[in-house]
Order: structure tokens, then sequence, then C-alpha cells
């Protein structure tokens, strides 16, 4: 029981972690710090509907501090308060007020996502953008553009980014805090909004949607770049690449065993990542650093990186092989390890 009663002690403790805690996190992926008119606009929102709680909060807490102090019972004193029931002024405050306070709630709420759900894929002055979430990375098509990738959205700055977004699988949600808020991608469905990044810089992103054993793994990054860079990124997507002659080994081993799911060229899809300028990504997998170990950990046991994942494992022993898992040499992963160092951008 003594025990118990000493728990008031914590509560300070407890109250300053809380406190401290609130400072962690990413910047880069908050909502506070908007780098784009949709994020913004949305910013907004937020801050006039705490604005108003808050008011609402406050105005109470007064309320209740002076009728408590004010009309506090007195020593010695017997009587009954005066009973003010049926009062018309004060039914008709608190009626009115809050409507009054929804009003400036609603208006601006109604109209922002009327026009943040705007359709501007045949907006000539916006670049359309087809995503489509699978277990466990992201597929981006330009359609206009003849190209896709995976994993690395690029963007150009100071234009409208016109999305349509489904799901190849179950149901995923796109999300990039510092540009906009999310979008649920669902199976057989499309969803549409718009997004735009204002300067040049590298956002992350994140599935919002708990859609497997490696959901919070399911991350992505998107690239602003100013129009020049923009082009020449598209540009080079569909320059032709050229393999060296010591890479070659690695290339027919490629072909053999994995271009049935990866395409490697501009415009290919298929049931993996497009690697087309995979070496001139900065992560593999979306999570591991690009270097030549993270390349031999996620080709030889992706299980192991990221669970669910349907890319079959190519190691000797992998920790749970699933359909089409097939074991290569050392030297065999290695060569398509040098191959994939050759997939960069001119």
């Amino acid at each position: 029981m003594i025990r118990w009663q000493n728990l008031w002690r914590f509560i300070p403790l407890f109250g300053l972690m809380m406190l401290l805690l609130t400072g962690c996190g990413d910047d880069t992926i908050s909502t506070l710090r908007p780098r784009g008119p949709v994020a913004r606009d949305q910013l907004f929102l937020m801050k006039l509907s705490f604005g108003i709680m808050l008011l609402v909060v406050v105005v109470v807490f007064v309320l209740y501090l002076y009728v408590l102090v004010r009309f506090r019972k007195k020593k010695g004193e017997d009587i009954i308060p005066k009973q003010v029931e049926g009062s018309h002024t004060l039914e008709i405050i608190w009626t009115v007020v809050p409507i009054i306070l929804l009003l400036i709630l609603a208006v601006p709420t109604v109209k922002y996502t009327f026009q943040l759900l705007e359709d501007h894929r045949d907006n000539k002055d916006a670049l359309p953008v087809k995503v489509t979430a699978h277990a466990f990375w992201w597929q981006f098509e330009y359609p206009t553009l003849g190209i896709s990738t995976a994993q690395d959205l690029v963007i150009p700055t100071n234009k409208k980014i016109a999305f349509e977004i489904t799901s190849a699988d179950v149901k995923h949600s796109f999300w990039v805090p510092s540009l906009g808020g999310k979008m649920d991608t669902n199976p057989g469905l499309s969803n549409v909004f718009y997004l735009q990044a204002d300067e040049v810089d590298t956002f992350k992103g994140k599935c919002a949607e708990l859609c497997g054993a490696s959901h919070a793994l399911m991350d992505f990054k998107v690239k602003s770049l100013d129009a020049a860079a923009f082009d020449q990124w598209v540009a080079d997507m569909k320059a032709p690449s050229t393999v060296p002659a010591d890479a070659k080994a690695g290339e027919t081993l490629f072909k053999d065993n994995c271009l049935s799911c990866h395409a490697v060229n501009a415009q290919g899809l298929g049931a993996g990542p497009n690697l087309n300028g995979f070496a001139s990504r900065e992560l593999v997998a979306g999570i591991l650093p690009h270097n030549d170990k993270s390349l031999h950990e996620w080709i030889s046991d992706p299980q192991s990186v990221k669970p669910g994942a349907r890319m079959p494992a190519f190691g000797p022993t992998p920790i749970e092989p699933i359909p089409g898992s097939k074991a290569l040499e050392e030297q065999q992963i290695q060569d398509i390890i040098k191959y994939l160092n050759t997939l960069t951008l001119k």
C-alpha cells in the first residue's frame, strides 16, 4: 500500500521526460516544417483548429476559476445562491458562440479540402506521376515522360505534381510530411491529389498505413530539383547504359535470375523495382546504406532485412526462403553486385 502511495513522487519525473521527449524525432519528416504550398495550407488548418480549441479551454477554465472563487461558500453562510435556470441570455451566448467558432473552422476547412483534392493530371503546367504501392516498396511512373523508377521520386521544384496513387496488393498510405498530408492507396482503386516543393532538397516519405511485417521499413525519398537539373535527370534516365567488359558475367547472371522481376530501362515495369540508375541511389531496399555489403546482404537473404518481402533469396542459407529462391555461389553474387554498380546515371 505504501508503495502505491509513493507513486505521486514520480509525477514530476514523468512530466520532465514527456517534455524532453517531445523534442525527439527527425525534423525532415515533420508536418510542422512545411516545404511546399500544400503543407503550408494544411499547417494553417492545424494552427486554426488548435487555436480555437485552446481558446475554448482557456475561457472555460477562466470561467470555472472565477465562479469557484467568486461564489465560494463563505464561513457561516447558509443561504442558497440565486438560481438562474432558464436564462435566455446565457442560453443564447453558449449556443451562438460555438456556432461562430464552428463556422470559423468549417469554412476554411471545406475550402482547402476541395482545393487540395483537385485533379491536375490534365493540367499542362503540372507533372503527372502514377504511384503504385507494393509490399514493401514504391513504384513511380511518369506517363508524359515515358520513364519509371522506384524508391526515389524525383520532381521539379515550383511545379504541381499531379499524383494518381493505387496499390498492387494491400492498403498502404503515401505520406511525405514536409510536402503534405497522407493519402491512402487502395487495391483496384485510384486516388488523386497533388503536392509541390518550393526548393531543391530531399524529403523523406513513409507508408502511413499498417500493411504487414515490414510496414515500418517501407520508406522512400522525394528529391526536388530545379528545372534544368530535372530535365537532365530525365535525359539520363532515358540514355542507354553501357556495361564494362568485367561486368558482363554479372549482367548474364542478372538476366538469368533477376530480369523477370526487375527492369533496367527507362520504361520497364515488373514485379520488383525498376533498377534503372540503381547505382546512383543512396539506399538499398530503401533502408540500407548503398554499398557492396548491403547489396550482398539484400541479395543473399531479403527476409533478414525486410520480413515479408517477396524477393527470393539467392544466398546458400536464407533464414526464411520463399518460392523462387535459388542458391548462387559467392562469386556469382559478387558478379551481380559488380553489374548493379554499373547502373549509374550519366
